[in-house]
């Protein structure tokens, strides 16, 4: 099969020299489902398309440490299974695979329904090949069976983009009607205002880059500024999508008392200080959004079916998958980018 891999040291020589050539097309073996009949069952996935995520980025520039010699990226896979059917995942079914690839379902998050924060998790396209190539293996209670009324370049960006903005709006605690802010209006955001407007909250939009601001409006927002200006009222709840301390300091000054801001990032720049008698008292909160759970995929992509959600996305070919990751990397389209396999 044809596949896109970064390698080590390729991650590791952009982590030094910031490179934008993260990836390499080679031929590989197709997959092979595994013959250890005790451990979990596997798919094998045709792959259709895969979406392109920012933590891809954070993977082929070495941001996150290299795990592997050699990795195929790509956690927003859209693929039939073509081996190892079950009685809930016949022959041909169209599925969805995320970052999440797997848990232990025995350690103590896992044990008390908080899988996102397991403590041996398995990432998709960091720790095993993911779907920037012609085949993928998943396991198998690890994949989505998709609702039709998503074709596969419209379910791709939902599998992570849109699974973990929806996991933030519930770390944020949004509630019917609330006043949301969304700092940063990029894959994720113009996934999360869909679901927002169908919960009949009123979106309010801070963000860089004038064709992001336009994006926001045209789909709905209340009020859009540039990065640093504040809504014009206080909000209930505030999201982050941007890897910025700085963003969080402004969604924070934002809030009413007792809001809360969720920070939908991997890492961020620096924490800078604050004023806590201004911006934290008065029972405001901070926290964290940290993976998904299958739960939370399986919810979201059924509100996504039945809101008919339609991301704006960008296609490239396998072998574009470079100009994919720049694309991304340089904020140079809206939406979300997909690589069509």
């Amino acid at each position: 099969m044809r596949a896109a891999v970064v390698e080590k040291s390729q991650a590791l020589k952009n982590a030094r020299d910031r490179g934008d050539e993260f990836v390499r097309l080679v031929d590989l073996p197709k997959p092979r489902l595994p013959e250890n009949a005790s451990g979990p069952r596997y798919v094998l996935l045709k792959v259709r398309a895969c979406g392109v995520c920012r933590t891809d980025l954070h993977i082929v520039e070495g941001e996150l440490p290299p795990l592997r010699d050699q990795v195929i990226p790509g956690h927003q896979i859209v693929g039939d299974v073509v081996d190892g059917a079950t009685g809930e995942l016949p022959m041909g079914t169209r599925v969805g695979v995320s970052w999440m690839g797997g848990v232990d379902g025995t350690c103590p998050y896992c044990l008390r329904g908080m899988e996102n924060l397991c403590d041996a998790p398995v990432f998709t396209g960091y720790e095993v090949d993911g779907g920037y190539a012609e085949y993928a293996l998943a396991r198998a209670d690890f994949v989505y069976p998709l609702p039709d009324a998503l074709d596969d370049v419209q379910a791709a960006p939902l599998l992570c983009a849109g699974v973990i903005g929806f996991r933030s709006l519930r770390v944020a605690g949004v509630a019917k009607g609330d006043r949301v802010g969304l700092f940063g209006f990029g894959a994720s955001a113009h996934l999360a205002i869909a679901v927002l407007h169908a919960w009949d909250c009123r979106v309010y939009v801070a963000t860089r880059g004038a064709s992001h601001r336009a994006l926001a409006k045209s789909l709905g927002a209340e009020w859009v500024g540039e990065e640093n200006e504040r809504p014009p009222v206080p909000l209930d709840r505030a999201i982050t999508f941007a890897p910025s301390g700085d963003v969080v300091i402004s969604a924070l000054s934002s809030l009413r008392k007792g809001g809360v801001v969720a920070i939908n990032a991997i890492h961020l720049d620096r924490v800078p200080q604050f004023d806590y008698d201004r911006l934290l008292w008065g029972e405001r909160q901070i926290r964290s959004v940290a993976n998904m759970t299958r739960a939370d995929a399986k919810d979201f992509l059924e509100i996504a079916g039945k809101i008919g959600l339609r991301p704006k996305v960008t296609l490239f070919p396998l072998d574009k998958a470079n100009d994919a990751l720049r694309a991304v990397k340089n904020d140079a389209i809206d939406g979300a980018a997909v690589i069509v396999v």
